[in-house]
């Protein structure tokens, strides 16, 4: 991915109400980590802004990228032509419409907070080892399209995480991760992967996907924090061994 510039005043957020941002899907906006805020407004300091490092800032969190993908499904709708990739979302919709829609919530202190932090980190890490495995399987599965099922592998579980008070959102993780790809009218090979996780016997490519992703994060000494159950079982799971060796 090269480094694209664009001029900031194309996407000036400092004088543009929030309001203007708003995603009309009636769910709360998904918290960010501040940290993750900070780098998404330290890039609007200079005379343009860096879309490989306003990206790189989003795709590290959860909340980021899931409120960018609201804002584009609320503006684009499920057109053939809507842009999939993050970097495509920014372009398309500025970079200060995307900060603005990440600046709806930020993550503050207290024991859910912790909760959240933790899921984050998992989501991130699995993320990481969905797009090394993709890249290690010649053209299989898109690279960029790995790391967003990835990162949005456990989104059934935000409505619990975050305390949402919800009778529309099905208690079931699988089926409400589903529920809000739909809502949020995330790109067609997303709702494929959820689609795909919550129907037995349908094809499994990104079940195995995310599954091996699971194996690498156990190796490399980090506690999944959900449970192993839910990703089903697939043939191939000697593979992990030669991608965890190699890296």
């Amino acid at each position: 991915m090269g480094v694209i510039e664009f001029p900031s005043g194309r996407t000036v957020l400092a004088q543009q109400p929030l309001s203007q941002y708003e995603i009309a899907d009636n769910l709360p906006g998904v918290p960010v980590l501040p940290e993750t805020l900070l780098k998404m407004e330290l890039q609007f300091q200079g005379s343009s802004v860096d879309l490989r490092g306003f990206s790189e800032a989003v795709l590290s969190d959860l909340g980021a990228t899931i409120q960018v993908l609201r804002l584009a499904g609320h503006e684009y709708g499920s057109a053939d032509d809507r842009p999939v990739r993050i970097e495509d979302c920014i372009s398309d919709l500025g970079a200060g419409a995307c900060l603005a829609a990440a600046a709806n919530a930020t993550l503050a202190g207290g024991a859910r907070s912790r909760t959240s932090v933790e899921f984050w980190a998992h989501c991130r890490e699995i993320a990481y080892f969905s797009q090394l495995l993709a890249d290690e399987m010649a053209g299989m599965i898109n690279p960029d399209h790995a790391y967003l099922a990835g990162l949005l592998h456990g989104i059934g579980a935000i409505p619990t995480i975050l305390g949402w008070k919800l009778d529309d959102i099905a208690g079931e993780e699988s089926l409400s991760a589903l529920m809000l790809a739909e809502r949020w009218q995330f790109p067609l090979f997303l709702k494929d992967f959820f689609y795909e996780t919550l129907t037995p016997g349908h094809y499994s490519r990104w079940s195995k996907l995310i599954a091996i992703a699971h194996q690498l994060a156990k190796e490399s000494g980090t506690q999944c924090s959900l449970d192993a159950s839910a990703v089903r079982s697939f043939e191939w799971i000697g593979k992990t061994s030669a991608v965890a060796t190699k890296h």
